[in-house]
């Protein structure tokens, strides 16, 4: 190990600083026997900015956060031209030949930046709210996809409006309108569409490629037939905060799902594996519901200490998504469709009389959430 990384434990603050003042710079000088630094400041008026070099990282205190960062995940992480495709957005560094005890020879900061320089002369240049960002610690405080989570009277309170058929076939400010409230709830509905086929084709390929979950009821004659939409996101969070235990063991435990179909010309045997719910693991967001109680395999992936309690968590969650008050009771009518995320909001559909004709298709998830993206909204 390098003598950098045993004796220097290098700190300062960064304050406002003039055009006459000069900015917070630490030097290592090296001689055969030590490490030794200085530093100068400029006059103190703020400590918006405190950082220290320790043995192992940074430690970088800004914006409310204490972050830390490996110096190799610095090294790596460089977004210099050399390191850097900023046209592809791809790595153009070698990450293999970084030194894994690699440490900064200098460290400067002003009041938006943060310059490394390594031992081998190259600068890396951060802007403070890139690494507040990119940080694990501002990972930890921020969803990785804003969302409200939703009970009936939640939703309803909220009164989000639907998109219009023709504005929304003809202007990105609707489309990014629509999409932005499909992200928050899960769901998002078009008013106004002619209640054909192909209509339905085309307001979904407005989104994207088919593949989503996406409803228009085109005729019913009778009675009855509502659509039931649940946020299974809000259920889950209700078992976290009454009981974390049997969060966790939804969170870790896999269980088969499978779906079989045998009819005379083909058959379908499809089979999925993972917990009932899926989530980031450093700030235990949940991105993914699967609960189907129906087309749940034999569940042989659980060691027998730990069924009784899996059933007794999953009874939980059950209890949580079946009260009344968190049941979102929709009528579906000819020229309405409905834009559900299959990963988050669970749907069912109550009996019904007379005729009743349903166009229904699929969306690919991540082709949605690329449109998304590509107008400016956080998926």
């Amino acid at each position: 190990m390098s003598l950098a990384r045993v004796f220097f434990r290098l700190h300062g603050y960064l304050q406002p600083i003039s055009k006459i003042q000069a900015p917070l710079v630490s030097r290592l000088i090296r001689t055969q026997n030590e490490v030794r630094y200085w530093q100068y400041t400029a006059a103190p008026q703020s400590t918006s900015c405190h950082w220290q070099l320790q043995e192992e990282c940074l430690e970088l205190s800004y914006g409310g956060l204490v972050m830390h960062f490996d110096y190799v995940w610095l090294r790596d992480h460089c977004r210099s031209a050399s390191c850097y495709n900023s046209k592809t957005n791809q790595r153009n560094l070698d990450t293999s030949h970084v030194e894994l005890n690699i440490c900064p020879a200098n460290t400067r900061v002003d009041d938006e930046n943060l310059f490394l320089t390594w031992p081998d002369g190259h600068v890396t240049k951060y802007s403070l709210s890139w690494l507040a960002q990119n940080s694990y610690e501002g990972q930890k405080q921020s969803a990785m996809q804003p969302r409200i989570i939703w009970n009936s009277d939640i939703y309803a309170n909220a009164k989000v409006p639907s998109a219009n058929w023709d504005k929304f076939m003809t202007c990105d400010d609707e489309l990014k309108k629509f999409l932005r409230n499909f992200l928050l709830y899960g769901i998002a509905f078009v008013e106004g569409v002619p209640p054909t086929v192909e209509a339905t084709e085309t307001v979904t390929q407005r989104v994207s490629l088919i593949r989503i979950q996406v409803f228009h009821c085109l005729k019913h004659e009778g009675t009855g037939g509502r659509t039931l939409l649940v946020d299974g996101f809000y259920s889950a969070d209700q078992v976290l905060q009454k009981t974390p235990d049997n969060f966790e063991l939804l969170a870790r435990v896999p269980i088969k799902h499978e779906y079989i179909e045998n009819v005379s010309d083909h058959r379908n045997h499809m089979i999925g594996i993972g917990p009932v719910l899926n989530v980031y693991p450093w700030n235990n967001e949940v991105f993914m519901i699967r609960y189907n109680n129906y087309d749940r395999a034999v569940i042989n992936t659980i060691p027998h200490d730990v069924v009784k309690r899996w059933y007794v968590a999953h009874r939980e969650l059950t209890t949580e998504m079946r009260k009344p008050e968190n049941e979102l009771w929709v009528k579906l009518k000819p020229g309405k469709v409905l834009f559900i995320d299959n990963w988050r909001v669970m749907h069912g559909r109550e009996s019904f009389t007379g005729l009743r004709q349903l166009c229904g298709c699929y969306l690919t998830r991540d082709d949605a959430l690329n449109t998304a993206r590509s107008l400016g909204l956080q998926a």
